[in-house]
């Protein structure tokens, strides 16, 4: 084999690689919130607005 096929080959194996990962991270459980969770933000100013407009 010639250093220029042992490149491409490293290349193409990169590149496969790095595409199976995203595809992985994309369809992979996340790990952040769960509903209703609120994530440590406060939104009682937003739940106050929604009680005074009923």
């Amino acid at each position: 084999m010639s250093v220029q096929t042992i490149i491409i080959a490293i290349l193409f194996a990169a590149a496969v690689f790095y595409v199976c990962r995203l595809v992985y991270r994309s369809l992979s459980a996340k790990k952040g919130c769960g509903e209703n969770c609120k994530c440590g933000v406060d939104f009682s100013a937003i739940e106050a607005d929604k009680t005074n407009q009923q």
